[in-house]
């Protein structure tokens, strides 16, 4: 599904003291994702970062995009110092950084005052940013233009000051590709992914699925961590561990299966950024089930897909499980093209032609 080269390639400045090399976040995974989908555009795209390579190449070039750094080790007031000047030497047509640490914000901001340049910032939601909000609404008082994946996240940011019509929502994005190249595994008729953390609230789900204990059913639970043995007990207690497997973690390409594979998705974790997971299942043509949550944007994704229910309760929940059965079973939507790599990259590049089509008018 690649698209075609936009017309007019842009020089791009990314800036990340902390790749996610050093730092495997999903905010910083986002931001490469994002150099990577331009790059694949015709864009020149450079991140510059703190080496994270060993040896004395002064750049890394990883899927067209270039790597450069401003200093050699983790020394964010060097970083800070030296990032304007470097910039200004580039001379990019837009800056493009995350909020945190605020210091880089200041500095990236500088930089692309020195090249003439628009100051876009990616705030994907995990920063942290509560620890030292002074500096940070100094700091973010600063872009041009504010990127939330989603409005529960652009909500956030305006609390921090940032006028509405300077913050764009655009979203995570996937391999459509992949989808149709992986074959799907045996059929299920619910699944379920997160990280079996805090924040998974798989009892939702559990709870739900006793509801229907004297249904005919079967359920997939993707994922790991320390809440896992609680779960697997609880399933236990609730005599539905026969049908529901635990298949911990899984691959990108494993997950695909199974989504291909199942008829319905369910989202109850309490905490999402972007309901990433939801998005690659209902590409897979999962029917999506929503537990609502205060902090959670999963709804977001659902609000106007006829595949669909939101729900409040485990009871709703179970209904909407049995509701399922209106829907066909499908191993693809292509309705959710939209979200592949190359479309949400060209949204980027848009954003970048018109700040930069505004800046040259100030």
């Amino acid at each position: 599904m690649r698209g075609d080269a936009d017309p007019a390639g842009m020089r791009v400045a990314l800036v990340a003291m902390e790749t996610s090399h050093l730092s495997d976040t999903p905010g910083n995974r986002r931001l490469e994702q994002v150099a990577r989908g331009l790059a694949g555009r015709g864009h020149e795209v450079t991140v510059f970062c703190t080496q994270f390579w060993r040896g004395t190449d002064s750049e890394r070039v990883v899927d067209g995009v270039r790597y450069r750094p401003v200093t050699l080790g983790r020394a964010p007031r060097s970083f800070f110092a030296s990032l304007p000047a470097v910039l200004a030497r580039h001379r990019p047509d837009v800056v493009h950084t995350r909020p945190t640490p605020p210091g880089q914000v200041l500095a990236a901001s500088v930089g692309g005052t020195l090249a003439r340049a628009p100051l876009v910032i990616e705030w994907y939601g995990d920063e942290g940013l509560d620890t030292d909000r002074r500096l940070t609404r100094a700091a973010v008082s600063r872009p041009d233009l504010v990127v939330s994946p989603s409005e529960l996240v652009r909500t956030r940011v305006r609390e921090f000051g940032v006028p509405g019509e300077r913050v764009e929502v655009i979203p995570e994005s996937i391999d459509f590709d992949r989808v149709r190249g992986v074959e799907p595994a045996r059929e299920v008729d619910v699944a379920y992914a997160h990280p079996l953390d805090g924040s998974a609230n798989v009892e939702s789900l559990l709870l739900g699925l006793a509801e229907l204990r004297d249904r005919d059913w079967s359920a997939r639970v993707i994922g790991d961590g320390p809440q896992r043995e609680a779960y697997e007990r609880q399933a236990a207690d609730l005599r539905i561990d026969d049908r529901v497997e635990f298949v911990g973690a899984c691959d990108r390409e494993r997950r695909l299966a199974i989504y291909r594979g199942t008829h319905a998705f369910v989202q109850t974790a309490y905490r999402e950024y972007f309901a990433t997971e939801l998005l690659w299942a209902l590409a897979c043509g999962c029917i999506g089930i929503v537990e609502y949550q205060a902090e959670s944007s999963a709804h977001e994704l659902i609000e106007n897909y006829e595949r669909s229910f939101r729900v409040t309760n485990p009871q709703q929940l179970a209904d909407a499980i049995v509701d399922c059965g209106e829907f066909e079973r499908l191993s693809v939507e292509d309705s959710w093209a939209g979200y592949h790599h190359d479309a949400v990259a060209g949204r980027y590049a848009d954003a970048y032609e018109r700040l930069t089509a505004e800046y040259g008018l100030l």
